[in-house]
Parts: structure tokens; C-alpha cells; sequence
């Protein structure tokens, strides 16, 4: 770390005329870099695209990191997979993920985990996953209209939690005892500095992943004397062979298991509240959607295909992804040294490419600080005028593999909600937005939930 560190302040400072810069921005502290401040301070990309531009070096994470934004930088990065560029987290990440989670692996096994994995997500499966999340979700609502005024974002941290545990691993209600005490601990250690002293959040994390793993362990034990079956993703994991025509070893479908309730868990609940939050925010939009249920007139239960013909529900999805991404951005390692935009990019970097900025791009989006459904409306299409430019899902190889189970989750839950709900913000709340480990609202979303009136 400190050879790469010394490596690249060795060829800031050349004299050679031939070399190419460096890109500006600032190392920081020896060591920790400017980790803290990229955790503490939600402004920490913004106050550096304004000052250095779009391709900015910092050090984070215990690595020299290259943050870039924009179209043609992403195109560059998720279109050179394994030729420039490999995975990469944080090393906190990366223990606490496990090197068998999919977002862990590289090359060919990432590949074949991600074909297994991908059954999951199929559009026969999501069919059959709406029947449950309409009756998890049912007992939410007459939850939540029973307490008539409530702080939202903890409890839909539940529901989604259920519903990941119900089609993940085929685990009843399973927000309620510690297994989701723990699994938010871990969650909390994410995105930190790698300190495994006991009292650290890291630490925290890594006692959580044992006991997390020992439970799901007992699960899989249990399942593997069960009959075969395909009504979660363990049960498909469980009959999955490797590239060699092996079983998978139960160490490698406990990490895939806690990766999966992490990705169909943490950013979906980030997701869904800012939808929920803009919405409360625009009556209008709230009045279209509303109208838009009534003119499709679809009976309840709704099926994937009620779901497809909700036009105008999937631009305000797509907008609300866009203005508040439940994923910042993603880590990539150089694995060859390469130009971009004037600049050398060496081997070994970090290279983070950056949403939330990309996704403000004035040039691609009018007046983009503004909550607007009608810019991908099919008149519009501003997403679609340049490749790369909306990317709340990531792109390339390694895309989100559960992009469309949540956006089947993010639209039931809208459309079951706005025909027979409403919900008002409460005054007197901060709603800015925490952005680590994903954007939630400060003071955790505080409503008046009641009935409309029929």
C-alpha cells in the first residue's frame, strides 16, 4: 500500500515533459487518506467535482483512489472488465462480504456464480414472487394504519428485510428476533475502517458475520435434507453445480446468501423511502400516479403483468433512482496502466466512478436538482442520449444482478400503496440525507399513515 502510495507521489512529481499528469485533488493524512471525511461528509465528491472537475485523485480506504464521473468515463470502465479494470471494494467490504460473495469473485467464477445466481431473478421467478410480497407487504400497511403516525424508514428496513428472507431463504418474518439485530450490526461495518478491535464498528461487524453465518449454516444443514426445491434462491443454490459439475461447498452458499440479503435488502429500503419521500414532496406526481391507477382499473391481485403497463409509476421510479441513487458508485482496481482524458490512470489504483454526479449532469438532464418523472417520458428520453448517463444500477459485467426483482419490489409496493394510502410528512424533520452505507433521511422519515377515504 505505502510502495503504491510513494509510487504515485514519485511520478506526480517528474520532470519528464513526455509524462502525463496525474489527475489534481489531494492525498490527505498519511495512511487513513481522506477516509473520514469521505464517511462523514455527504458533500465529499461534490466539493471536489466543483473544485477539480470530473477525474479526481484521493486516498481512501487505505488505497490511492482515481473518483471520475460522466459518460464517457463510465463507458470506459464498464466496457474494459478484466482488460484495464478488476473488481474492487474496500477492505472492510470485502471481509465482511466473504471472498465466496458474488460481488467478491472475478474472471470466470464470477461468471458461473453469476449465471446460477441469475435464476433467481428470471422473469418466471419474479412472477411468482409477487403473490408474496403483496402479503408481506399487506401486513405492513394495516401495520402501519394502526399506528397512524409513525418514523417510516426503520420499518420498510423491515419489509424488505422479510421479503428477502422469505424469497431469499424461505425464512418467515425474519425482522423479528436477532437475526435481524445482527444482520443490521454487520451492515453497519460495511463502509468503515478496517479495525478489528471489539469496539469498533468493524469489529462489531466481524463478530456479526460469524454468528450471521453460524444461523444460515443451521438453515442450509436443514435444507439439504429437504426435498429439492426452486421457491428461493437457496433451494437453487443448493442444486447448482460449479464449473467442474460440483456441488457448492456450503462455506461458498452462506456468503452468497448473506450477499444477497444485503443487495435485496439495504439499497431496496434506500430505494423505496426516497420514492416514498419525493413523492410526499410532489402532490402533483403523487395525483398522476393515483390517476394512472384508476384509469388501468387493475383488480387486486396485481400480476407482472399489471405491473408492466404502469407507465408513468415506472418514470417516477426511474427518477427517483436517479435523483437519490441508493448506490453512490462502485470500486474498481486498474490492472494495466492506461490514458483517460489527458491524465495517467496507474496499475494498482483504485478507481471509483461516481452516480449520484453523473446523474446531475446538466448537459444530459434539464435542470436536474428538480423531482421531473417527465424527463423519461418517451417524448423526452433525456436517459437515453448518451450511453452510461443513468447507471442507479451499476453496468458492464457486472451490472446488478437483481436490478429487475427491485424494480418489481419498488412498484408493487408503490402501486398497492398510492391506490388505498395516504401519507403526510410530519414538520419539525431533518430530511437530509445520510449517505453511508446507503441514502436514508436523518431523522428516519416521520409520517401521519391513514386510510384514503373510498
Amino acid at each position: 500500500m505505502l510502495r503504491l502510495y510513494n509510487l504515485l507521489n514519485d511520478f506526480m512529481t517528474t520532470t519528464n515533459p513526455k509524462t502525463l499528469p496525474l489527475p489534481p485533488g489531494n492525498y490527505g493524512l498519511p495512511i487513513i487518506g481522506e477516509t473520514i471525511s469521505f464517511l462523514r461528509d455527504s458533500n465529499f465528491t461534490d466539493k471536489r467535482y466543483k473544485k477539480y472537475g470530473s477525474l479526481f485523485k484521493t486516498h481512501i480506504f487505505g488505497s490511492p483512489t482515481i473518483i471520475i464521473t460522466g459518460s464517457e468515463a463510465n463507458r470506459v470502465l464498464f466496457t474494459n472488465d478484466n482488460k484495464y479494470f478488476t473488481n474492487q471494494w474496500p477492505p472492510s467490504t470485502k471481509i465482511l462480504l466473504g471472498p465466496a460473495s458474488l460481488s467478491v469473485q472475478a474472471g470466470s467464477t464470477h461468471q458461473n456464480r453469476r449465471k446460477i445466481l441469475a435464476e433467481a431473478f428470471q422473469p418466471r421467478a419474479l412472477a411468482e414472487y409477487t403473490s408474496t410480497m403483496e402479503e408481506i407487504l399487506r401486513s405492513y400497511l394495516n401495520k402501519w394504519e394502526n399506528m397512524g403516525t409513525l418514523t417510516w424508514y426503520p420499518e420498510i428496513r423491515k419489509y424488505t428485510f422479510d421479503v428477502a428472507c422469505k424469497l431469499f431463504v424461505g425464512i418467515d418474518a425474519g425482522s423479528n428476533g436477532n437475526f435481524v439485530e445482527l444482520f443490521e450490526q454487520w451492515v453497519g461495518g460495511l463502509f468503515t475502517i478496517p479495525l478489528p478491535l471489539p469496539w469498533t464498528n468493524f469489529g462489531k461487524a466481524l463478530r456479526c458475520r460469524k454468528l450471521l453465518l453460524k444461523q444460515i449454516e443451521e438453515i442450509v444443514l436443514q435444507r439439504q435434507q429437504q426435498p429439492a426445491s426452486n421457491s428461493d434462491a437457496l433451494g437453487m443454490l443448493l442444486q447448482a453445480k460449479d464449473e467442474n459439475g460440483n456441488s457448492l461447498p456450503v462455506e461458498e452458499i452462506k456468503d452468497q446468501i448473506l450477499t444477497l440479503l444485503f443487495a435485496g435488502h439495504e439499497t431496496l429500503t434506500s430505494a423505496i423511502a426516497s420514492m416514498c419521500l419525493c413523492l410526499a414532496q410532489h402532490p402533483k406526481v403523487m395525483a398522476a400516479v393515483r390517476n394512472e391507477q384508476q384509469q388501468l382499473g387493475f383488480s387486486e391481485p396485481l400480476t407482472l403483468d399489471n405491473l408492466k403497463q404502469m407507465t408513468y409509476l415506472d418514470q417516477v421510479m426511474k427518477e427517483a433512482l436517479r435523483l437519490i441513487p441508493p448506490v453512490g458508485g462502485g470500486f474498481r482496481k486498474a490492472i494495466k496502466s492506461f490514458e483517460f482524458n489527458g491524465y495517467f490512470i496507474p496499475e494498482g489504483v483504485s478507481v471509483l466512478y461516481q452516480v449520484n454526479n453523473t446523474h446531475k449532469d446538466s448537459s444530459v438532464y434539464t435542470e436536474p436538482a428538480e423531482f421531473d418523472p417527465e424527463r423519461f417520458a418517451p417524448s423526452r428520453s433525456e436517459d437515453k442520449s448518451k450511453p452510461f448517463v443513468y447507471i442507479p444500477f451499476g453496468g458492464g459485467v457486472r451490472e446488478c444482478i437483481g436490478k429487475e426483482f427491485a424494480k418489481l419490489e419498488m412498484k408493487l409496493f408503490a402501486a398497492l400503496l398510492v391506490r388505498n394510502y395516504d401519507w403526510e410528512l410530519l414538520p419539525k424533520q431533518n430530511l437530509n440525507m445520510i449517505t453511508v452505507p446507503t441514502p436514508h433521511p436523518h431523522d428516519g422519515l416521520k409520517i401521519k399513515f391513514s386510510r384514503l377515504n373510498p
